[in-house]
């Protein structure tokens, strides 16, 4: 696993790290599979172990028709090109950047940037105007700005060509078994640590048995001691001597050396009943125990069962995901991909964001389901080939590939946000949402977002930068503002807002212009004094209005209930809500949608769209659709939100 590189006389080692979980499937593998361990084939083994796993990432380009890794498994020795990671980022004006977030293993980072300047200063490397390291503690991020009329691949595939950002590594299997050296293939390899693990076993085992049935002997005389207590004791006081009433114990009660050394030595407090009655309970523990270690000594099945179990002991607590990509290719390295999002596996799955800021993913085309406290505050279905935006309350965004969130079952397995992105652990994040790559979205769509005071702002799609180690402002929010909703549009659509004292308002998309990202906006509905904008929907959408109050009552109504007005008008009633309550959420979607429910004092709560009546804008009813107490509130509702991709009908 942690790999290892040395030469000798007329010999070399050179075996690469592997990642400790795909070791560890394999070796279970084998375990499992015991009785039929000479049938398994090397093929079966790298089902598992994929190949090597540098700690600094990086990309295995593998071809096909001669494959290295092959070699190497199967007889011991064989030889893999890796690759840097790179992505291509749009700039303004139609310039591009090429982004190196990983290099090949042992390769120093201060050896590339000096062999790329060398090369376009002196050997003519043409279409690069600028170079920078901007590594920071997100990881390495080597910047190469180029110029208008420069080709990215063409660059790209220059720099793999004369720099160290492509290079071979040597794959020498030999290692010492019984102190000989041996080219070794995976299977063999792992055989031999199997051994190792069995004859560690085997001897641990031995060590304790012997400890305890040395034990179990002391524990036997110390027993018989209590059980003639009054008679010990007067031959001990009867005894001139330490050695004499050693020898007196040890004739009276056929005791040996040992046993009578102990009883000499145990202090008065052992003669209370309580610390007997541990003495007797430890008497049973040690006969357990020397039981279950002679069985385990005399069947080779109950140690392969300890060593997997420790192994998966291990797994579970130290494994983690693989870093270095391994890409199969047909026609060698010429037909290998540039980009890392030509690399990256294309996967729906949920991003899911807790209270405490942790950022996870799960695959799956439904969302997953709440439980108990473990919830995320935020809920987007992107595609791993996506770029998520991660968006302050104060409008400042973070840009990140979203195959970079690690993937968790639950959201609380997962990460700070502040570990991939540049904010600190302090914001506090207003929204977040994903956008495809430039290939597979139109351009013409736009980014919407809304604020607590109504600051309503569309900016074009095309203006947001790619993934970044820096921030940048998405929308600039006023000091006593903060941003309450994003979503995206075709430009096309009626802009829905709704307010916590059950205003609401519907105008046309195209009253709102278009603006640059570092602007505020404008005013999207007129709030009396006390009232905020609670959420935003664009429509027409599939579906109903939902609304949800903070003492937990709700009501579905359809659309067509809210005529189209002009923009920054006071609107109309959607719900008169008493003077007590206010609105907290509100969303639109089909019947069958299920929301989650946070609340201020106890676990989140998930409830379907239709628990909620089917009413008009002026019931002011509803139903109560989470069940809370009386001093309890309504905090905030999370709709897992299926972005709709902006994708043109072409």
């Amino acid at each position: 696993m942690n790999g290892v590189t040395g030469i000798a006389v007329g010999m070399s080692t050179s075996i690469p790290p592997h990642n400790l979980g795909e070791i560890i499937d394999a070796l279970d593998y084998m375990l499992q599979n015991w009785k039929s361990i000479d049938k398994i084939t090397v093929e079966e083994l790298t089902e598992f172990v994929k190949g090597p796993d540098f700690p600094t990432g990086g990309v295995i380009i593998e071809d096909q028709r001669r494959s290295g890794l092959k070699s190497a498994y199967v007889a011991g020795r064989g030889k893999v090109r890796v690759r840097a990671k790179a992505i291509v980022e749009e700039m303004s004006r139609g310039r591009h950047r090429i982004v190196i977030t990983e290099i090949p293993y042992m390769t120093k980072k201060v050896t590339v940037l000096e062999r790329i300047a060398k090369l376009v200063r002196d050997e003519g490397l043409e279409g690069i105007s600028d170079l920078r390291d901007e590594s920071d503690r997100q990881g390495m991020r080597i910047v190469i700005e180029l110029m208008k009329s420069a080709q990215p691949e063409e660059v790209l595939e220059a720099l793999f060509k004369r720099t160290t950002l492509e290079n071979t590594f040597s794959i020498i299997m030999l290692a010492l078994v019984d102190d000989e050296p041996k080219l070794l293939s995976l299977k063999s390899a792992l055989q031999v640590y199997i051994d190792h693990r069995l004859a560690i076993v085997k001897k641990r085992s031995q060590y304790d048995l012997k400890k305890a049935k040395a034990r179990e002997h002391v524990l036997e005389g110390i027993s018989i001691a209590l059980d003639n207590l009054d008679a010990v004791i007067d031959v001990i006081r009867k005894s001139r001597s330490v050695q004499t009433a050693r020898n007196n114990l040890m004739r009276e009660f056929s005791l040996t050396e040992i046993q009578a050394q102990a009883i000499l030595d145990m202090p008065l407090r052992r003669l209370a009943g309580l610390e007997r009655k541990k003495i007797e309970d430890e008497y049973k523990g040690v006969k357990k125990q020397i039981k279950d270690l002679s069985g385990l000594i005399k069947s080779p099945k109950k140690m392969r069962e300890v060593i997997a179990q420790s192994l998966q002991e291990i797994k579970e607590k130290y494994a983690d995901a693989r870093r270095t990509q391994i890409a199969m290719v047909e026609g060698g390295l010429d037909a290998a991909p540039m980009q890392l999002t030509q690399l990256t596996p294309s996967e729906n799955v949920w991003v899911m964001i807790n209270r405490d800021g942790l950022v996870s993913r799960t695959p799956g085309d439904d969302p997953p389901r709440p439980s108990g406290w473990d919830v995320p505050n935020w809920l987007v279905r992107v595609n791993t080939r996506d770029t998520l935006y991660l968006v302050s309350e104060s409008g400042e965004s973070a840009a990140i590939p979203a195959h970079t969130v690690p993937e968790a079952p639950k959201p609380s397995q997962g990460i700070h946000f502040s570990k991939l992105t540049p904010f600190k652990e302090d914001v506090e994040l207003g929204s977040v949402f994903g956008v495809p790559p430039k290939e597979n979205r139109d351009d013409s769509w736009y980014v919407v977002t809304i604020t607590e005071q109504s600051m309503l702002k569309k900016s074009e799609i095309s203006e947001l930068p790619g993934p970044s180690a820096q921030l940048f402002t998405l929308v600039k929010v006023n000091d006593n503002d903060r941003l309450v909703s994003i979503r995206l549009s075709d430009g096309k659509k009626d802009i829905f807002l709704a307010t916590s004292q059950g205003m609401a308002i519907r105008f046309s998309e195209e009253d709102a212009r278009p603006m640059g990202l570092v602007a505020a906006g404008v005013n999207g509905m007129k709030l009396d004094k006390e009232d905020r904008i609670v959420g935003m929907e664009m429509l027409p959408k599939k579906g109903e209005l939902f609304f949800l109050t903070a003492s937990g009552r709700a009501k579905r109504v359809k659309q067509d209930d809210f005529p189209v007005q002009g923009r920054y008008g006071k609107g109309v009633i959607a719900w008169k809500i008493p003077e007590k309550d206010s609105l907290a959420g509100m969303t639109a979607g089909k019947g069958t949608m299920r929301v989650t429910v946070h609340l201020k004092e106890f676990a989140p709560r998930s409830t379907r769209l239709d628990d909620a009546p089917l009413q008009t804008r002026v019931a002011q009813k509803g139903k109560e659709v989470v069940e809370m107490r009386e001093e309890d509130r309504v905090t905030l509702l999370t709709i897992p939100w299926e972005m709709v991709r902006p994708v043109s009908e072409e």
